[in-house]
């Protein structure tokens, strides 16, 4: 439909507490192993869970590529299901981060609304993966809290940049119960779907729906 190729990028993050290794960045790196087809560039970033980094380093990477989508995969403890997160809340970030700080004001952009969510249908997106069937008995569902933490900081400010035109995705600790391979297979899968989905073009807000 657009000219040229699509650009794509996809964030892990780096590893915390006890997640010595983050199941997030090898799901990306597999993610990158499989690629998005031809039409897609596709860049991944590892982002150490640092407030501060990510506060520098998302705008610097909307800047670099100029994509037209930039999801975020995090690490959920609790998550069994690989989870989209549909919204980033502004306050609310009281636990410290790896370099031991945390932002005075607990908030992600001063000023900035409370929620922003993102334009696309995450609802839709879980329904459609879902009757792909992946071949591995991998579950998507939906949530609205993406756990005040770095997760849903790195979401509010991709958010706030973009317009909304960014997503999360929550993956569980690997095997428990999927294995890196099966969490990159997944990853492809939703994401080839939010590109279906994706207003085409960027520059026009006027005419977002589905002819």
């Amino acid at each position: 439909m657009g000219n040229g190729k699509r650009t794509v990028v996809v964030t892990g993050f780096g590893p915390f507490g006890e997640h010595t290794v983050n199941a997030s960045w090898v799901a990306v790196k597999e993610l990158q192993k499989l690629g998005l087809g031809p039409d897609v560039e596709l860049h991944v970033h590892e982002v150490p869970v640092e407030y501060q980094t990510v506060k520098s380093m998302v705008p610097l990477l909307w800047e670099q590529y100029r994509p037209q989508l930039v999801v975020h995969v995090g690490v959920s403890g609790v998550a069994t299901t690989v989870t989209l997160e549909k919204c980033g809340h502004n306050h609310g970030y009281k636990r410290l981060d790896n370099s031991s700080f945390c932002p005075d004001s607990q908030c992600c952009v001063e000023g900035g609304p409370e929620c922003i969510d993102s334009i696309i249908d995450m609802d839709a997106i879980c329904k459609r993966v879902t009757n792909l069937g992946l071949g591995v008995s991998l579950s998507v569902s939906v949530s609205q809290d993406a756990g005040r933490y770095l997760c849903d900081y790195i979401y509010y400010t991709s958010l706030h940049l973009s317009q909304g035109r960014s997503a999360f995705l929550h993956v569980p600790p690997l095997g428990k119960p999927y294995s890196g391979e099966d969490l990159g297979r997944a990853l492809r899968a939703i994401l080839l779907e939010m590109l279906e989905l994706l207003p085409q073009d960027q520059d026009t807000n006027h005419c977002e729906h589905a002819h």
